[in-house]
Parts: C-alpha cells; structure tokens; sequence
C-alpha cells in the first residue's frame, strides 16, 4: 500500500505533518496550554496549505514549467509563492469566520490578516524553495544519467560496427589462402579449412564482451599462423616473449590478430625470403605494452589509411580514450614494429 505512494505526496504529508509538531510546540512552550480552537485553525491551515500548493503544483506540470527560460521560472515562482499564500489565507479567514460570532468576525483587509499573510507567504518561499530546487536536482542527475546511457550505447555500437567490419576482412584474407592450397595440395587445404573452423569459433565468442584475455587472443593467432603457415612453409619464422602476469589482462577482441594479419599481408608476403614474426607483451609500470614486429619496410600510405591500422586506433579509443596509444613505424632496414600501450585494468 505505501509503496504506491509517490514520493510527492510522502514530502507532502510528512513536511506539513513536521510543521503542524513545530507549530503545537511553539504554542505550548509559549503559552503552557493548546487550546482546541488553535489545533482546529492549524489544520485549516494545513488543509489549504496543502490544497493550493497541490493546485499549482499541477498548473506548473501540466504547462511544462521546467522547459521554461529562468526569467520565466523566477516569475514563476513569485506568482505560485504569493498566490498560494493568499489562497490559504482567504480559505482559512472565510472557514474560521463561519464559526466566530459576527462581531468577532475578521476581514481581510485587517492588520492582523496582513501580517498573517506575511507569515504564510515566507511559508511559502520555503516549501516552494524546495519544490523547485527538488526538479532542478532530479533534472541535472537525470539528464547525466541519459548523457552516460547515451555514451554507453554509442560505444557499443562503435565497437560493434568496428567489429562487423574487421571480420569480413579477416574472412576474405584466410579465404584466399586456402583458396591458393586447394589445387596445389588438397589435403593441406582440408587442414587449412579446419584451422580457419577453428578461429571461426573463437571468433563469434569475442563478440560477447568488448574485451577478452589476452590468452584467449593468443590463441586465435596460433591458429591462424598455423594456417598461414601452410601457405608460407619455411618462409615464416614466429617467436613469442609473453610476461605469463599479462596472460589475463584485457585486450580489445581480435585486435592482435589484426596486427599479425597485417604484419603477413605488408611484410612476410611481400619478401621472396619470407621472414620472421616476433610477437612480445610485457607491463611496464602501469601499462600493458604488446609488441609486434616482422620483417619488412612500412609503406606511408600503409600506415595511414591501413584498415587494420584504423580499426586498431579506433577501437582502443573507443575502449580506454587518450590512456592507450599505438604507433607502428621502421624499427631498422629490415623490420617494422607495431606497438600498442593500454592502461591496467
């Protein structure tokens, strides 16, 4: 039952129920004795109190005061505190006379109804003080709830696009190359196709999170320069330095695999000789730092409009902002280096 009551009306019932205790309070530390009459003026008041406030309250919603300019809202505010005010003492002044005698009758131009009227409008800043400044509050924390939800959603919608982009650029890639096995050596094809099956799998997995273990990344690169090693033979050579403390730090999904995609495509591809793949991750300090380097040169044009390049920009961007980092450049003549940096997570 008092969970259908509207936090309104709780602030309602409970802040005139505290003014009506404060009020006999007065009275009888004042006084010594609390007449019926005065308890009986007191809940006239209250019910007028809460009857106008109620009425203005409902002009204010249904009129959409908060969309209103703060010129407009400070206007409005005098209006509902100074009309509220008269409209509790009018209700109490006309309820109050029907019970007095005719001589005892007060009108409402009388210095003592002034002066109460002075009393109720300050009554009045208060309880519209509080109504007002209550919207305001619950209007900024909701308007930065719904910035965060709104962030959050394009985040992941970036990571989604990002992701549903690089994925058909991983299967093309891998395609062609059991595509350039299947006349040559069939049986080698059927392997190629199982190591793809493989890192198929691994792949529909990662698009549950928005990062994942860097072992599990590890994984779908073993398998996938397995099957690049088919293509290659003894013309790829890879080598690992792996820190076993960075086996469980979160990497952006598939993004390793990117890299060591490109590296195959601009660099072990390109030379007749083939070359080495050299794979490292270490922390430093704070920092996660994965390494990959691989025999080659970078071309400039490579290095600014490369897909997996982009995506690998974007998509740390999107998950850690200015904390991460990559660059790829000449390490020497013969190798290029690509490096990301992510802060500890």
């Amino acid at each position: 039952m008092f969970k259908q009551v509207s936090k309104y009306w709780w602030c309602q019932g409970l802040g005139w129920m505290a003014y009506f205790l404060m009020t006999i309070y007065n009275f009888f530390s004042t006084f010594g004795i609390i007449r019926y009459i005065e308890i009986f003026n007191l809940l006239i008041f209250i019910t007028f109190g809460i009857l106008s406030t109620h009425l203005f309250r409902n002009i204010l919603k249904r009129y959409n005061w908060l969309s209103y300019s703060f010129e407009k809202q400070v206007w409005l505010f005098f209006i509902c505190v100074i009309s509220s005010g008269v409209i509790i003492r009018f209700g109490v002044l006309v309820v109050t006379n029907l019970f007095r005698y005719p001589s005892q009758k007060k009108a409402l131009s009388s210095e003592t109804t002034v002066l109460e009227l002075l009393g109720t409008s300050l009554l009045m800043v208060v309880w519209w003080l509080i109504y007002f400044i209550w919207h305001y509050v619950d209007r900024n924390r909701k308007a930065q709830v719904d910035q965060l939800k709104l962030e959050s959603t394009v985040k992941e919608l970036e990571l989604k696009t990002i992701k549903a982009q690089m994925n058909p650029h991983f299967i093309f890639n891998a395609l062609n190359s059991i595509r350039a096995l299947v006349d040559e050596n069939p049986q080698r094809a059927r392997a190629a196709i199982t190591e793809l099956s493989n890192i198929l799998r691994n792949s529909m997995q990662v698009e549950k999170g928005e990062t994942v273990p860097l072992e599990h990344e590890l994984n779908i690169v073993k398998d996938y320069l397995a099957l690049e090693n088919i293509r290659f033979e003894e013309r790829l050579h890879v080598t690992y330095d792996i820190d076993p403390d960075t086996l469980e730090l979160p990497v952006p999904p598939m993004m390793l695999q990117t890299l060591v995609e490109n590296a195959i495509k601009h660099g072990i591809s390109r030379s007749v000789n083939g070359g080495t793949i050299h794979i490292s991750s270490h922390v430093l300090g704070v920092l996660h730092e994965i390494q990959i380097e691989n025999t080659g040169q970078m071309l400039e044009e490579v290095g600014e409009h490369g897909f997996g390049l982009q995506s690998t920009r974007q998509r740390l961007n999107v998950l850690f902002g200015h904390k991460a980092s990559f660059e790829i450049h000449n390490k020497d003549t013969e190798m290029v280096a690509a490096k990301v940096v992510m802060p500890l997570i």
